[in-house]
């Protein structure tokens, strides 16, 4: 499984991120767009991110790709399935993804996915969202319409990982 962090803003939710991805045994990390990266353009670790990581951040594989758009292209040609976690009126609730399904349609039974979670506050853009292969959603049963985004992905990074609800 990949992840993709789509102009996340907050050097903490990274961080989280990072750690959930190495309890999990994400594979990689993308950070795109103004997604912070682990280190500064100087090489500098950022303190905000490794604190909350816990050193996952070395333990993760992770790469800056600028556009998450030439990022799914690449993807796409590699036979990996992008799901999109998001609120639209397109979505499904990501326990509905049926993934033992998806992996008996592909080559050999080898399903590889990869998340893309979006900013804090605008989520992932429509163009991202079009070219997605499903679009998932967390349901919300409070007045709150959303969850932090590093709380978002845990849920869903390990329900579809290991069929946790």
């Amino acid at each position: 499984m990949i992840i993709i962090l789509d102009n996340i803003r907050s050097l903490f939710n990274v961080g989280s991120i990072f750690r959930t991805a190495d309890a999990a045994g994400i594979e990689k990390i993308y950070l795109c767009g103004i997604t912070p990266t682990p280190t500064d353009r100087f090489g500098r670790i950022r303190p905000q991110l490794a604190k909350v990581s816990l050193g996952a951040e070395n333990t993760v594989e992770w790469e800056y790709v600028k556009s998450v758009s030439g990022l799914m292209n690449k993807l796409k040609k590699q036979k990996i399935k992008i799901f999109a976690v998001e609120q639209d009126k397109g979505s499904i609730p990501y326990y509905k993804l049926k993934v033992e399904s998806l992996k008996s349609k592909a080559e050999s039974g080898n399903l590889k996915i990869a998340l893309v979670f979006g900013n804090e506050v605008n989520g992932i853009s429509k163009s991202i969202l079009k070219r997605s292969d499903k679009i998932l959603e967390i349901p919300m049963a409070g007045k709150k319409e959303s969850l932090n985004v590093s709380v978002a992905a845990g849920i869903v990074i390990f329900n579809l990982k290991y069929g946790i609800k």
